[in-house]
């Protein structure tokens, strides 16, 4: 199997690791293989691949898009370090609010299964981070939301003070305000 998938406190995310084979001229490694996602439950049809450069200080999000056209995601690092974030904001789940965080590197490969349900976002931790994701539907500008990333209800314990901030995301709501339905 090209790929270890592990459930993480909140069932719904899935840490997953590739495998790499190496040798001396470098290293190959499948970074998605449908047919493996779908025997681990995870069947979401993606349709958009998406590229972020960022550097070191940035944070970006809590971002969600709406239904009907929420997303799933599909998180890697290419290049640098983040610490990776998924909130859940799905009103009728026993875990609505909870988030969980991974640190995800060009050395260690790991990739980040986020479902639709739950706001996403990252902090930069190395000087550049070349950073991809897929996702299941299009970018649907309406129905782009957020979420305050130092919302003190939900509690993140990010790894940095004083981040560098969009001004879109200066200026989004508390969960309690936001709008998830």
């Amino acid at each position: 199997m090209p790929f270890d998938f592990k459930r993480l406190d909140i069932p719904d995310l899935v840490l997953i690791t590739p495998r790499a084979f190496q040798d001396a001229r470098g290293y190959f490694m499948e970074t998605y293989k449908r047919s493996e996602f779908i025997d681990n439950g995870l069947d979401d049809d993606f349709v958009q691949d998406n590229f972020s450069h960022s550097v070191r200080g940035v944070l970006r999000g809590l971002h969600f898009q709406k239904a009907p056209e929420a997303q799933a995601k599909l998180v890697k690092v290419v290049r640098g370090a983040i610490f990776d974030v998924a909130v859940d904001i799905r009103r009728d789940s026993p875990t609505f609010g909870q988030w969980q965080g991974v640190s995800l590197t060009e050395e260690n490969g790991q990739m980040f299964y986020i479902p639709a349900g739950f706001a996403h976002g990252f902090c930069v931790l190395s000087e550049e981070v070349d950073f991809t994701y897929k996702v299941s539907a299009e970018y649907a500008p309406t129905l782009d939301r957020g979420v305050r990333w130092d919302d003190p209800a939900i509690g993140i314990d990010w790894p940095m003070e004083n981040p560098l901030l969009s001004e879109k995301d200066e200026a989004l709501p508390l969960l309690e305000a936001a709008d998830i339905d």
